[in-house]
């Protein structure tokens, strides 16, 4: 349980890392160099493998990449045994990080194109768009701002595409067409899928439209589940056991010259009402002197729960962050955008977008949530969340699976 107050010690500006958080390894082992090692491994042009992949891919020339929201390492590693044929599936990296935020809009766009947060530009699950007073949700993005401009880097499908590369998406149909799947699917021919089953149908038939080709596929039910029911529920082990059938259904109706490789854009862990500190208490409510306190000088509060961007109005910038260092104590990591970027959270080239990013950063730790009740209730009332840089939420798996020939 959290109370109220607390300390916490200052971050320098040419600190290291805070101990716990983690800084996503970019141009190593993050989700930005996975689709450019699978392009290599089956020998397109143009891209490198600096995951190692290739001896994963000998005689593949048909990829489909299955992302399945939600499915950190730690949750996967927990729970092999409702998860046998993913379990049993190759592991040739030791997991890698999501991006920074932990959030599915960050890493979906991190994945796709290749490149860090700061240099595609889409960093963080709502965010301020410059400028102006307005808030953009990149889930429920439409087509302002133009998702071209947005984003205006080029995609892996487009780059694999020019290659010469089949390159298909397909997930649940809700999608098609919005801010989000122009601005990372570029590229790609969008599929709609129904459902798991034909989601599977659509990923299998698809992989064998030409070679060489790509199909990513998402998958979302599992993200949902933990976000509502919490990642450590049975709801959640049965939907990681439906995962695992597809995997399995997948495997046992591809070729001999397809892999099926699957990750995720972020794990998860469970927060409980005791630990939710809310940014909108109000008089007798818990948390409310401090809710106050923490409003003093905030201009727009954009983010999530447990990754919160605060920008401020002109001149309060140091106020508010020591004003939050003081009151959230050790229930957050409070950084400075200057300070963000400088422990390469959002990559090494983050200057075009940076406005984009809150002048305060509070990237919750532990088991908390910094939720909003009013503004954001429905963030308010979840028990699974993510979107911080602790390992549990930023290390995602990386399997890879053949067909088992007679």
């Amino acid at each position: 349980m959290i109370e109220p107050g607390g300390l916490h010690a200052t971050v320098g500006a040419d600190s290291a890392a805070p101990p716990g958080l983690s800084v996503p390894a970019y141009g190593r082992a993050s989700l930005a160099e996975l689709l450019p090692s699978l392009m290599s491994g089956i020998g397109v042009a143009g891209f490198d493998d600096l995951l190692g992949l290739s001896p994963s891919l000998v005689d593949v020339r048909r990829v489909i990449l299955l992302l399945v929201d939600g499915l950190g390492e730690h949750n996967l590693a927990g729970h092999t045994d409702i998860a046998p044929t993913l379990a049993s599936m190759s592991s040739p990296v030791d997991g890698l990080h999501a991006a920074s935020p932990s959030t599915t809009p960050v890493s979906l766009a991190t994945l796709s194109t290749g490149v860090p947060p700061g240099e595609h530009g889409i960093v963080g699950f709502t965010v301020a768009i410059p400028g102006t007073d307005r808030l953009l949700t990149h889930i429920d993005w439409k087509s302002d701002p133009s998702p071209e401009v947005w984003q205006p880097v080029p995609t892996v499908f487009e780059r694999a595409r020019q290659e010469g590369v089949s390159v298909h998406a397909t997930g649940p149909g809700r999608f098609l067409g919005s801010g989000l799947t122009e601005a990372t699917y570029r590229g790609a021919t969008y599929r709609p899928a129904l459902g798991p089953g034909d989601l599977v149908a659509r990923a299998v038939s698809l992989a064998g439209d030409a070679e060489p080709s790509l199909v990513y596929a998402y998958h979302g039910e599992l993200d949902t589940t933990g976000h509502v029911r919490g990642c450590a529920s049975d709801a959640w082990k049965f939907e990681l056991a439906q995962v695992d059938r597809m995997v399995a259904s997948i495997l046992a109706n591809i070729g001999s010259d397809t892999a099926l490789v699957v990750t995720a854009d972020h794990g998860m862990v469970d927060v409980g009402p005791e630990d939710k500190f809310d940014l909108d208490a109000v008089e007798d409510e818990p948390f409310a002197e401090d809710a106050a306190a923490l409003a003093a000088g905030v201009r727009l509060m954009a983010g999530e729960p447990r990754a919160r961007y605060i920008h401020t109005r002109p001149g309060a910038a140091a106020d508010v962050a020591q004003t939050w260092q003081r009151i959230l104590g050790d229930r957050a990591w409070v950084l400075s955008r200057e300070q963000a970027i400088d422990e390469g959270l959002f990559g090494p080239r983050p200057a075009t977008h940076a406005q984009r990013i809150g002048d305060v950063l509070a990237w919750a730790r532990d088991g908390v949530a910094l939720t909003a009740s009013r503004r954001e209730p429905g963030g308010h009332s979840l028990i699974g969340y993510h979107g911080s840089l602790t390992a549990a939420e930023l290390t995602v798996p990386v399997r890879i699976g053949r067909r088992n020939l007679p």
